[in-house]
C-alpha cells in the first residue's frame, strides 16, 4: 500500500475549501500532491482522461466520469463525490477496475430546501418578473398566490423532502408527499399526507421534484404527467435535470396549462444558449446552485475528505456507494 505521502489526489469541484480553507490544508499536508481543477466547472470525459493517469484519489464535483475517462485511471483506488448524486459516474465502469465509490448524502439537504422555497415564494409572487420590471422603469401590476390554503405536493419524501415539509409547515398549506418509502412516522410529525402519485399530481398547486435520476425516473415528468396536473399548476425541479422532458415542459408552458416552472436543474448543463426553455416567460431558470452555500460546501467538503483520506489509508468509509467493486 502507498503511503499517504506518495498519494496524488485530483479535486474538481469548483467550491472546495472556498469557506472553509482548512479543506485544502488539510489534503495538502496529508498527500503527497494535490491538483485542482483550473477551469471554474466541471471537467469532460477528455479532460479526465489526460488528468487521471497517476492519481490515487478523486474527489468529483459534477464531472463527466464516463467509462473512458475512468479507462484512464491507472492508479485511481476511491472517488468521493462531493454530494449525493452518483449518476454522473460509470459505476459499472469503476467496479470493473475495483475503484471505491462514496457520496456526501445529506450534506446539501438544507441548501436545496432553502432553494426550493425561493423558488415557490418566486413562482407564487412573480418575483423575477417584477424585479425586471422596475428595472425597465415600469410599475407592473401582477396577481400573485398566498401559499396558506394551497396544496404543495412532493414527489419524494428523502432528505431533501423532508427538510422542505418543515419549512412549509408554517405557512398553512397542505402538504402531500409521494414516496414509496416514506416514513409514516415522520410524514405524520410535519404534517404530511402520504399519498399515490395519481392523488399528488390531480392535487398540488405546486409540485416539486425530489427523486435521484434512476432508469425509472429519467422523463418520469412527460407529456401525459403534465396533462394530469391542474391547470395553472406550478412545477419546480432542484433535482436533477433529466426527470423532466424538456420538449412537454415547453408545451405545457407554451399552452397555459401550466401557471409556471422553476428549474434549477437541465439534462444539459449550461442549456444551449438557444433553447426556448430558458427564455420562455413562465420559466424561472437558476445554474444548479442549490448546494452552492457556505453550508452545503463545508459539509460536502468534510464528508469527502475523511471518506477518500479513509480509503488511502484502508479504513471503511463513512458513506459508501460502491466498495471494491461491490455495491454497499
Amino acid at each position: 500500500m502507498r503511503t499517504l505521502k506518495a498519494c496524488r489526489v485530483l479535486v474538481t469541484p469548483t467550491t472546495f475549501g472556498l469557506y472553509d480553507k482548512r479543506l485544502c490544508q488539510e489534503l495538502e499536508s496529508t498527500l503527497g500532491e494535490v491538483i485542482y481543477n483550473e477551469f471554474g466547472r466541471p471537467l469532460t470525459s477528455d479532460e479526465l482522461q489526460k488528468r487521471l493517469p497517476g492519481c490515487d484519489a478523486l474527489i468529483a464535483g459534477l464531472d463527466h466520469l464516463d467509462s473512458t475517462a475512468l479507462a484512464s485511471a491507472d492508479r485511481l483506488r476511491v472517488i468521493a463525490r462531493y454530494g449525493a448524486g452518483v449518476d454522473n459516474i460509470d459505476l459499472k465502469a469503476a467496479a470493473k477496475k475495483g475503484i471505491t465509490v462514496t457520496n456526501t448524502p445529506n450534506a446539501n439537504s438544507v441548501s436545496v430546501a432553502e432553494l426550493t422555497i425561493g423558488l415557490l415564494l418566486s413562482l407564487a409572487r412573480s418575483i423575477p418578473e417584477t424585479t425586471r420590471g422596475v428595472r425597465e422603469g415600469k410599475w407592473p401590476r401582477l396577481h400573485g398566490k398566498i401559499l396558506a390554503g394551497k396544496v404543495i405536493g412532493l414527489v419524494g419524501f428523502g432528505a431533501i423532502g423532508k427538510e422542505v415539509a418543515r419549512r412549509l409547515q408554517p405557512w398553512q398549506s397542505t402538504i402531500l408527499a409521494c414516496d414509496p418509502f416514506g416514513d409514516k412516522d415522520q410524514a405524520h410529525s410535519l404534517g404530511v399526507q402520504l399519498v399515490d402519485m395519481e392523488q399528488l399530481i390531480h392535487d398540488s398547486d405546486f409540485l416539486s421534484l425530489h427523486v435521484p435520476l434512476l432508469d425509472e425516473t429519467r422523463h418520469m415528468v412527460d407529456g401525459d404527467f403534465l396533462s394530469r396536473m391542474k391547470q395553472g399548476a406550478y412545477l419546480i425541479n432542484a433535482a436533477r435535470g433529466e426527470l423532466i422532458d424538456q420538449e412537454a415542459l415547453l408545451t405545457a408552458l407554451d399552452s397555459g396549462h401550466l401557471g409556471g416552472a422553476a428549474l434549477d436543474v437541465y439534462p444539459v448543463e449550461p442549456p444551449p444558449p438557444d433553447s426556448p426553455l430558458r427564455r420562455h416567460h413562465r420559466l424561472i431558470a437558476t445554474p444548479h446552485c442549490g448546494a452552492h452555500t457556505d453550508g452545503a460546501a463545508d459539509s460536502m467538503g468534510w464528508q469527502s475528505v475523511r471518506d477518500c483520506l479513509a480509503v488511502l489509508r484502508g479504513e471503511p468509509p463513512l458513506h459508501p456507494v460502491l466498495i471494491q467493486g461491490g455495491s454497499a
